[in-house]
């Protein structure tokens, strides 16, 4: 067949078992040619030469072709070409193919030196196109600065890299080349590794991130993104690696931006406590953001108070350094204030809440002073970034970042960053410093409402210890309190107020002063609690809709007596008190605890217990029992095996009670607790005597010598006078509206108590007898005769007693 008959064959009308399909060609053969086929013409477009590959691209072996012109092989000549003198140089069109098919090319032309013929080269058009877009992909890739392209032969030396000066360590990477001529050994061990095993497997590896360091400079890390595949010849064999480094830097950058923002919300702020908070800002900088950190706070931000508006010089300490293994300049230390800097422009700009970064010889020039700049400057340091830390108005202080050594300068971005982040910290620092005010004036007022840390009374010495809860818990309602009671006695009270902070103080005052009232009523403890626990619920009816829940409370009362050396004890839902004997064993007091006061309707009831004298008896609140690694039981016992320790007689109650608060309570107790020791006396059988009165009138003369013979023996003839009218008008009164069996007691202790118990529960009142009356003047003379006056009630009926003061005795 020849190529006229092979053109006619393929003309309009031919036979139907052509397939004139003009594109790639027939399937299978010309999808697999892969060449440049060769042609040469000469001056008249008649093929001279013809090579293998033009064969295999039409078909036809060079016998059928040479001599005969070149257009017969073109199916459609285009229109540009159609009486052209000359070949063009370049160009597409469609061949024929010898089994009747048409075959896209494109081809170029060139002058054949020294001759008038023509070389012409051909390919498939789509492998032109294929070309053509495989190259301009590499020239773009190359040309990214970003982006190093390597081809690694299979030793993995470098055969061709767009690495440029710049592009990689700042030198040209020359043919040939190891990664181990570019990269630290380590880094470039691990990447040849990578390489290697790409290699061997053929499995890519896409965005492998990697941390690296150039060989002439290996402190310094630089981030690069791997990605690399395996090269393979036409039969699928390895030939190579190639490579792409991509500079991930400004990824890596923003990702630790992130993560530091994400870190300074999750670690900043959780607590309220101003020091601690500046702390956790440092620490969260430091050596993540720069190697050193330091906050400086206003000196009034440490007490909760609001900074001057215009914070200058001299006016900030130091809150926090880090990281705690930094060596600082020798000259600071935590808590030491900072000195004034001379007044500067950037100075001026960090008080106007701008942040500044200042490049050490700048801040040098900026200190001016050689003193402050080895007192300020970190060693090695090269550069520093300074935040105001400004909220709500106020400028708090100020942090500052260094970047020491080799590490980077600080750039805007990390400025912007830094702007962020004091802005976070200057929150939660606030937050910390209006808790800061509120807790210490609720604290303040909580110990105002407490009772004087000791007393000393006829029946008891005391010492009472209170210890505010932290950690953003605020002060509670706990309180103490020891209240003399007339006849020597001592009252001892220890509560407990549901919620924290002025709401919880607030109640907490109006029931102390509500106990003391009450106890100079001198009711028994039962009694006592049954009216407090009526004082809640109307406070509870007076609170504000929502809060009547909130209000509620524990209380334990107690009356110790020096002279028969008895304690009652009831309890509104509050814990046991604990005695220590004197001989160093202790034990919780068994009682029977009514409900707390928020609930009524309840009866409470009074348990009476014996005293040695020198016992410890000790009150508390739930606070220092109860904590996150032990229940009620085992706190309670942990107090207990702690005052059998601790109370020892010639120690110190308050050193006693600040040792076992310091000991029992919590590190950053959740709650308040409160502590009261009291160590009992007894008043001597001797300073007290008593007789039996019976009913009837004589008996007051009687009285009145019993008692005068009393007083001569104590040798209080002074009170002789004041108290027989005393004792004649008490008794006179027991006999006549009284019930039998009626006492009289005297006591002597720095003053002289005249009792007379009776069975009768009616109570005496003082009146003004008129000018005719022949009675109702006996208790207006107790009155005026004794320097006080009262009665309480029993359960077996009532007391009516007087006070004198004896001379000499304080």
């Amino acid at each position: 067949m020849d190529i006229e008959n092979v053109r006619n064959a393929n003309s309009p009308g031919a036979s139907q078992g052509s397939t004139g399909v003009s594109g790639s060609g027939p399937s299978g053969r010309l999808h697999a040619f892969d060449g440049l086929a060769a042609a040469v013409l000469d001056k008249r477009g008649a093929v001279v030469r013809w090579t293998g590959t033009a064969a295999d691209l039409t078909g036809f072996p060079a016998e059928e072709v040479c001599g005969r012109p070149v257009r017969e092989l073109v199916a459609d000549l285009p229109d540009e070409l159609r009486g052209a003198t000359e070949m063009p140089e370049s160009g597409r069109v469609r061949l024929w193919h010898q089994c009747g098919d048409t075959i896209d090319v494109a081809f170029r032309t060139t002058k054949v030196e020294g001759s008038a013929e023509v070389l012409v080269l051909a390919a498939p058009t789509h492998h032109v196109a294929d070309h053509e877009q495989g190259a301009a992909l590499l020239r773009a890739l190359s040309a990214q600065n970003r982006i190093t392209i390597a081809l690694h032969d299979t030793d993995l030396a470098t055969v061709q890299t767009n690495a440029m000066p710049g592009t990689l360590d700042g030198r040209p990477v020359q043919p040939g080349a190891r990664l181990c001529d570019v990269l630290c050994a380590e880094d470039a061990e691990n990447l040849e590794a990578v390489l290697r095993q790409v290699l061997e497997t053929g499995v890519p590896v896409v965005r492998r991130n990697q941390q690296v360091s150039w060989r002439h400079d290996p402190a310094q890390q630089h981030a690069l993104s791997l990605s690399a595949f395996r090269l393979e010849d036409a039969r699928g064999r390895p030939t190579g690696v190639a490579a792409l480094y991509i500079d991930s830097a400004d990824q890596l950058r923003a990702r630790r931006h992130l993560d530091l923002a994400r870190e300074v919300a999750e670690r900043v702020g959780g607590s309220l406590d101003v020091v601690r908070t500046a702390q956790d800002l440092a620490d969260v900088l430091a050596p993540a953001f720069g190697e050193l950190a330091a906050v400086d706070l206003a000196h009034s931000v440490f007490d909760g108070e609001e900074p001057s508006k215009q914070l200058g010089g001299g006016e900030m300490s130091n809150a926090a350094m880090a990281p705690a293994t930094a060596v600082w300049p020798a000259g600071i230390k935590r808590g030491d204030p900072i000195p004034p800097l001379p007044d500067h422009p950037l100075l001026r700009s960090i008080r106007h809440g701008e942040t500044v970064v200042f490049g050490l010889d700048d801040f040098i020039a900026m200190v001016s002073d050689p003193h402050l700049v080895e007192y300020l400057v970190p060693k090695d340091a090269h550069s520093v970034m300074v935040a105001p830390l400004h909220a709500r108005g106020l400028t708090l202080g100020a942090i500052s970042a260094w970047r020491c050594g080799r590490s980077a300068p600080f750039t805007e971005d990390e400025a912007d960053l830094m702007k962020q982040i004091a802005s976070r910290g200057a929150l939660a620092i606030d937050n910390a410093r209006r808790y800061t005010r509120e807790h210490r004036t609720a604290v303040a007022l909580q110990r105002r409402l407490l009772p004087p840390a000791t007393t000393d009374t006829p029946a008891a010495e005391t010492a009472g210890v209170y210890l505010p809860a932290g950690g953003g818990a605020g002060s509670s309602g706990d309180w103490y309190d020891a209240i003399a009671l007339p006849s020597l006695r001592l009252a001892l009270v220890a509560g407990d107020v549901v919620g924290h902070g002025m709401p919880a103080s607030a109640t907490m005052g109006r029931l102390r002063a509500a106990i003391q009232t009450l106890a100079d009523l001198e009711l028994e403890p039962d009694e006592l609690l049954t009216r407090i626990a009526d004082l809640i619920q109307r406070l509870a009816a007076e609170a504000p809709p929502g809060d009547h829940d909130s209000v509620g409370g524990t209380c334990l009362y107690a009356v110790y007596d020096p002279v028969t050396r008895r304690c009652a004890i009831a309890s509104a839902g509050h814990p046991p008190p604990v005695l220590v004997r004197p001989d160093g064993t202790a034990e919780v007091v068994g009682i029977s605890p009514g409900p707390p006061l928020a609930l009524s309707g309840m009866p409470y009831e009074t348990t009476m217990i014996d005293v040695e004298p020198g016992s410890v008896l000790a009150l508390y609140t739930d606070g220092l029992v109860e904590r996150g690694d032990r229940d009620l039981g085992q706190g309670l016992r942990h107090l207990t095996d702690a005052l059998a320790a601790s109370c020892r007689p010639d120690r110190a109650l308050d050193e006693t009670g600040r040792a076992l608060l310091a000991d029992l309570a919590d590190q950053v107790p959740r709650d308040d607790a409160a502590l009261l020791l009291a160590r009992t006396r007894a008043v001597p059988a001797a300073d007290t005597a008593h007789w039996e009165i019976p009913a009837d009138p004589a008996a007051v003369s009687k009285a009145r010598e019993w008692a005068t013979r009393q007083l001569t023996m104590w040798g209080l003839d002074d009170l002789l006078f004041a108290t027989e009218l005393i004792v004649s008008e008490l008794v006179t009164n027991a006999i006549r509206y009284g019930r039998p069996p009626m006492d009289l007691r005297l006591i002597r202790h720095n003053v002289l108590v005249c009792e007379v118990t009776d069975s009768s529960s009616t109570q005496p009142r003082l009146r003004r007898a008129r000018t005719t009356d022949e009675g109702g003047r006996g208790l207006f003379l107790v009155a005026q005769l004794g320097g006080r006056w009262g009665c309480r009630h029993g359960q077996n009926g009532k007391t009516i007693w007087s006070e004198q003061a004896i001379q000499g005795c304080a």
